[in-house]
């Protein structure tokens, strides 16, 4: 848990959660929606399954949505400014998950001419799309997690 609680006013923690059902509620309807067309041999269970592992594996691996949660909230930044923002990663690390990130279309990677070349990394309309769905889940978790409070 962040320590301390960020506090906000009890109108704006009534709108994020209003908000955060919102979404609940859309995915519901969204489920309910796939699910119809989930009966035949092609698209059951397993697929359904497997689809969700394949969307999410991209955000499974470690330092991966720390990548994309520092260049979402921080913008486009250069190598040394990440690493720097990650506390604990090697920089061969974060080499090898630019490169992931870069490759699965999340992340692009801006090379300007020098000298000396400047190369920086900023999210791509993929990688800010994935970053505001994920928004909503973020936002529940600091709230559940105590991270964030109602101002009394």
């Amino acid at each position: 848990m962040v320590n301390p609680p960020m506090r906000v006013s009890k109108q704006d923690l009534e709108h994020i959660e209003k908000s955060i059902n919102s979404v609940y509620e859309m995915g519901a309807q969204i489920r309910k929606s796939l699910e119809e067309y989930s009966d035949d041999e092609i698209h059951d269970t397993a697929w359904e399954v497997q689809a969700g592992v394949e969307a999410l594996g991209v955000f499974g691996s470690r330092w991966t949505i720390e990548i994309l949660a520092a260049l979402y909230v921080a913008g486009e930044r250069r190598f040394n400014e990440l690493r720097h923002l990650l506390n604990g990663i090697s920089s061969r690390t974060l080499s090898d998950k630019l490169r992931a990130c870069t490759e699965s279309g999340l992340i692009e990677r801006i090379v300007v001419d020098g000298p000396p070349v400047r190369v920086s990394y900023r999210l791509t309309e993929h990688g800010l799309v994935c970053g505001r769905l994920l928004g909503p889940l973020v936002a529940y978790m600091k709230i559940r997690n105590g991270a964030v409070e109602a101002d009394v």
